[in-house]
Order: C-alpha cells, then structure tokens, then sequence
C-alpha cells in the first residue's frame, strides 16, 4: 500500500475489522512472531544438516565452524544496513526486500558447496559465499522489528511489546530440531530442508503485504480508538521520549558518543553468543559427546529452549512491571539484565563439571531461560532512548551483538579443535560476564549530555 493514497485510521468499518477491534496491533506482532520463527528455523537448519554435509564434503571441526560462521559476516552488515532501511524507506519496504531475499538465498544452500568446488575447487569457498549472504539478508529482521514496534507500540506496552517481537528468537530455535530432523527423514534429503524453508518465507510475504503498513495511522484496519492509545504519552516517565516529539536530527557515529547505546549493545552481544553457541554447537556436540544419532536431535535440540520461550514474554511483563512499581528505567531495564545476564554465567560455569548429559541439558536449559529474560531489554532501551531513530540505532545495536554470530561459532570450533567441547561452555560464561559488567553502565532514556536535548525541546 502506498504510503501517500493509505486511507486514513478508523476509515474502516468495524464489521471488516472484526475480532481484532482495537487490537489490530497484536496481529502486526503476530505477524512478526511468525517470520522471526521463520527466520530462525532458517538460520539454524544447517546444523542438523551436519551429517550431511560434512559426509559429503569432507569437513572437520574447525571448517565446520567456518561454515557456520559465515553467516554471522553477512548478518552483522545486514542489520547495520536494514536498520538505516527501516528508518528511512519504512518497515514495510524493508520486511518486502529482505524476506524475498532470504527465502531465495537459503534454497541456494542445497548447491553452495557444489558450486565452490566447482569454481575454486572447495566446497568452503561456495558455502562463504552462499551463506554471507543469506546471512546479509536475514540481518534487517530484528532491526525491522524494533522500527515496527517503536511505530505500533504504546509507552506502557513498550517491554511487553518488544518481547512478543522477540518470542521468535526462542520459538524458533526450539522448532528448529523437530521441523529440520522432521524434514530430513521425510524427504530423505538434506538440501530438501532448504527449499521448503523457503517456499514458506515467501508464502508468508504474500499474507504480510495484505495486512501491514508502516504506521497504524495508514491501515484502515485501526479504529480511531485504538490509534488514540497507541498514540495516548501520560504514562511517560521522566527520560522517556515517544516517537511523536520533535525527532533529533542525529547521525550515525552519534550513537558511538552514548555510554547507554555502546555498553547496550556490548550486553546484548552477550546474550547473542549464549544465543549462537547453543543454535549452532549443541547436536554437533550432543552427537559426538555422547553418540546420540539424527532421529534423537529432534527432541534433545529442544530443550535447551523450552524454558526460553516463556522467560522471553516473562521478562517483558517484568520489565514493565519495575518501571511502574519503581519509576525507575535503570532498575527496569539494566538492573534486571545484569541479574539475569549474572544467573547465566553461573549456568555456564557448572557445565563443565557436569557428566549426565539429563543434568547438562538441564543446566543448559535454565542458563538459556534466564539469558532470555531480558532479550526484550536491549531493544527497548534504544526506544527508550532514541525512539526516532529506533531503526538505525537499533541495526547499530544488532551490528555489534551480531559480532557473536561470527565469534561463538567460529570460536567454538577452534576451542572444540584444541581443548573439548567444555571449553565452549567456558567461553560462554566469559561473555555472559562481560554483559554484566556493560549494563551496569547503562542509563535508558539519557543518551548523552552532549547530544540530549534541552527539556523543553521535547515536551
């Protein structure tokens, strides 16, 4: 729909809107949940792929961290680049352009080794090169998400909002086992995975384009009612800003001169390579720890992720809930990440002295559920902050967290290559450590003395 002919809010009538009322903002968030779970399953498939294709291409340890961690190179640009997209073409646009990229380039996969053997004679040369890019492709997603919610959030529902924004990142690599193993010994095939994941992204762009616009104020599906709350500013505390004040005109580097904006983004990396480790390393080591075949992955994959899922929407209705029991953003936002982030690392830290793998799975499962807690935080402190620039600070903020999609991956594969697998668990505690100590650091809503504005500029 174009931006300048959208009808205007409410033009509907409420027979068309139907059950969603005044609450055709949760099924944009719907929307959003679906293909971030998409998303997901679409970047984590491969792992469940490993026999396959290091049977067929003869890869170790440290090549397959390689490939894996390729994706990480693309994704880390992406979300850089689509957060600026976000901000400047619109969410819309941005959703359109990725998601048909995407879907295209993870069907690609099926013939990446294939094609560097052919060109280069490496199999390592055509999945760098097939999977940067998918990875470049899939890195507006979250970005897009924080735009989308910053456009269609109310103040009050900013923690809990975001967070269901997020339910895909634990959704989705929990579903990854089941519909990726599923898939393999339905079609019989590894490259067959690829090809449906994709088709699917493309179904889902199809329904996406009916029903979304870039602000409710141009879908004719939000009543007047519903467009009032969202845009209703009296529950905003001091330090707050909403997406309707006066924008600061700000550049890109501005966001490297706010402590709160670089130790954000420093605490969410922390979270990611929990996040990446476990996406990426777990049924390679579950296989060749302790000698579990494909057709058990299904179900052991997804523990890890169980508690996830629900700690994700949890942790936003706690985040929420300090900011109005305490009036305070700090205690909301970075001193519940700090606790959370400091649980983990004490997760991490036993692994290692674990033998049961019912216990390691188990310990692995809680680290991950309170790693999860405050996923909802980093993103809601950029709009918190800087709600005006919520998709270019927030691609800045996934820029730098997305470091991790490279380094977990790519690290373990090294550490697994020379010390065992407990060494990964190791690592992760250290990041996890790291996070703590940058939230600390964190002030939400203050961007800097420098930049922030006069009071009256943005009443």
């Amino acid at each position: 729909m174009d931006n300048k002919t959208a009808p205007l809010a409410g033009s509907a009538t409420p027979a068309s809107r139907g059950l969603f009322v005044n609450r055709f903002r949760w099924v944009v968030l719907f929307g959003i949940v679906i293909i971030t779970v998409v998303n997901y399953i679409d970047r984590g498939a491969i792992s469940y792929a490993a026999d396959g294709i290091i049977g067929e291409y003869g890869l170790d340890p440290a090549d397959w961290g390689k490939v894996l961690g390729f994706f990480g190179y693309g994704y880390m640009f992406g979300a850089l680049i689509g957060g600026v997209l976000a901000d400047k073409k619109g969410p819309r646009w941005t959703w359109t352009v990725a998601t048909l990229s995407w879907s295209i380039l993870v069907m690609c996969v099926v013939f990446a080794g294939d094609v560097g053997v052919a060109l280069a004679g490496s199999a390592l040369i055509g999945f760098a090169l097939f999977r940067i890019t998918f990875g470049l492709a899939e890195g507006p997603a979250y970005a897009t998400v924080n735009r989308t919610v910053a456009n269609w959030a109310t103040v009050k529902e900013r923690g809990f909002m975001s967070a269901v924004g997020l339910l895909g990142t634990p959704l989705g690599a929990l579903l990854t086992a089941p519909v990726a193993v599923g898939l393999i010994a339905l079609t019989g095939s590894w490259r067959w995975v690829f090809i449906i994941l994709g088709l699917v992204g493309l179904v889902w762009l199809v329904w996406w384009l009916r029903i979304f616009t870039n602000t409710p104020e141009e879908n004719p599906r939000v009543s007047a009612a519903e467009l009032a709350v969202i845009r209703d500013q009296s529950d905003t505390l001091a330090g707050e800003t909403t997406v309707d004040k006066a924008a600061r005109q700000l550049k890109w580097w501005n966001f490297f001169q706010s402590r709160t904006l670089v130790c954000n983004a420093i605490g969410y990396f922390a979270f990611m390579y929990v996040n990446f480790m476990i996406l990426t390393w777990t049924p390679r080591y579950l296989q060749a720890e302790f000698g579990f075949s494909l057709g058990s992955l299904w179900y052991l994959g997804m523990i890890p992720w169980i508690g996830a899922c629900f700690t994700v929407l949890l942790g936003g209705r706690i985040s929420d809930w300090l900011r109005r029991r305490t009036g305070s953003l700090w205690i909301a936002r970075s001193g519940f990440a700090m606790g959370s982030l400091a649980l983990t690392t004490l997760c991490f830290c036993l692994i290692p002295t674990l033998d049961s793998v019912a216990m390691i799975l188990l310990v692995m499962a809680i680290g991950n559920a309170l790693n999860s807690l405050p996923n909802a935080v980093y993103w809601t402190v950029v709009i918190d902050t800087v709600p005006e620039r919520a998709g270019t600070f927030g691609g800045m903020t996934h820029f730098i967290a997305n470091i991790a999609a490279v380094a977990a991956p790519t690290l373990t594969g090294f550490l697994v290559s020379a010390h065992g697998f407990s060494s990964m668990f190791v690592a992760t505690a250290i990041a996890t450590g790291i996070g703590v100590i940058a939230m600390a650091f964190v002030k939400p809503g203050h961007l800097s003395r420098r930049l922030s504005p006069a009071p009256e500029a943005v009443r």
